[in-house]
């Protein structure tokens, strides 16, 4: 179908050229795009970023979109009137308007997850990751060495601590079960409708015993008050949503150890962000390393880019770019079924993952 353009959004590394090399060669316009605009739907967007990404995208008739990076509500699908099919990374994708997209005769299509793995997540890896850099001052201690420096300041021991998850779905499952096995950590979870029960069941699917040697629950269901007081480690596992979008607030982080560490790789406006950077300028906790932002790509004058954290009784900082899920092959996996759905579409056949009227 000579001719018809496509748009590859926020490909920050350019790994979807070899995928869609075979489009171009049978005659696709395939535009790559490397960068994020702020997001149409922010408060925060100025009215001449909001054009300009009209502008970009107006001309294609295929958007391919990444999750979590450049979202699709309804106004802005609205001025898009040369688009007519619209793919995207995952089974679902919450920043798209599927029914708006639906309405308009667009289709929505995702990806499976690709193959199977016999070990952890890329999500959980890059957690566990994060959670031992920060532990171990990974980071700060590669930083002086490069400078001529030598050791600074003492790690932080992990085992025998205790471990918390907000939220014991599939991620905090799996991080839990390599914080408890691997580093004797002592498991506490809490989410609004966790139960005993449903802790020990997911106990059992891990691999793991229901309780330890001491008769202690290895998944240890609390209170959201006791997880926040006793946990050495919190880290943030549970899915954004109207619910749980500020969850974690200024009164959750006072009670937390001095010496604690706070970890978020799933959503960052889960975090009340303003009481997070307080919280982490006052030293209340000892570390925090995240992944995710409220606002991403993460402005380059964000506090948390600018503020010289570790010093003055501020509060060691990690960050990450929203690295989680970006791995070689999950990428290359994805992009390459988002050709395949191009093809399909070329060919009147059925998409592969089609989204149903929701995206959620």
């Amino acid at each position: 179908m000579s001719g018809i353009k496509i748009a590859v959004l926020d490909d920050y590394q350019e790994l979807s050229k070899p995928h869609f090399d075979r489009l171009r060669d049978a005659g696709y316009e395939v535009t790559t795009f490397t960068d994020t605009l702020l997001p149409y739907n922010h408060p925060d967007t100025p009215q001449e970023v909001k054009d300009a990404l009209v502008k970009r995208l107006e001309p294609f008739a295929i958007i391919s979109t990444m999750r979590e990076r450049t979202p699709i509500p309804e106004d802005l699908v609205a001025k898009l009137p040369n688009l007519k099919l619209l793919l995207t990374t995952g089974k679902r994708n919450a920043a798209i308007d599927v029914k708006a997209c639906r309405d308009r005769g667009v289709p929505v299509a995702g990806t499976d997850g690709g193959a199977k793995r016999r070990g952890p997540d890329s999500t959980t890896t890059h957690c566990v990751a994060m959670i031992l850099a920060l532990a171990r001052n990974v980071a700060q201690d590669d930083t002086v060495m490069k400078a001529g420096g030598w050791q600074t300041e003492a790690a932080t021991e992990l085992s025998g601590k205790v471990f918390g998850t907000l939220g014991l779905g599939r991620l905090g499952t799996s991080v839990g079960k390599i914080m408890a096995a691997a580093f004797g950590m002592k498991v506490v979870a809490w989410s609004s409708n966790l139960t005993q029960e449903a802790a020990d069941a997911k106990a059992r699917e891990a691999g793991l015993p229901v309780e330890d040697e001491d008769g202690e629950k290895t998944f240890k269901v609390v209170s959201r008050d006791e997880l926040f007081r006793t946990a050495d480690v919190v880290s943030v596992q549970l899915v954004l949503s109207d619910r749980s979008r500020g969850l974690v607030n200024r009164d959750d982080l006072a009670k937390m150890k001095k010496s604690a560490l706070f970890i978020n790789t799933s959503r960052g406006p889960i975090v009340n962000e303003a009481d997070l950077l307080d919280a982490a300028s006052t030293g209340t906790v000892r570390g925090v390393a995240l992944d995710v932002f409220a606002l991403e790509p993460l402005p380059r004058d964000s506090p948390w880019r600018t503020t010289k954290w570790g010093e003055d009784g501020r509060a060691r900082v990690l960050l990450t770019p929203h690295m989680g899920y970006v791995e070689e092959g999950t990428m290359a996996s994805w992009y390459e079924q988002q050709v395949e759905n191009i093809l399909r579409w070329q060919m009147g056949e059925a998409l592969q993952a089609e989204f149903e009227d929701s995206g959620y």
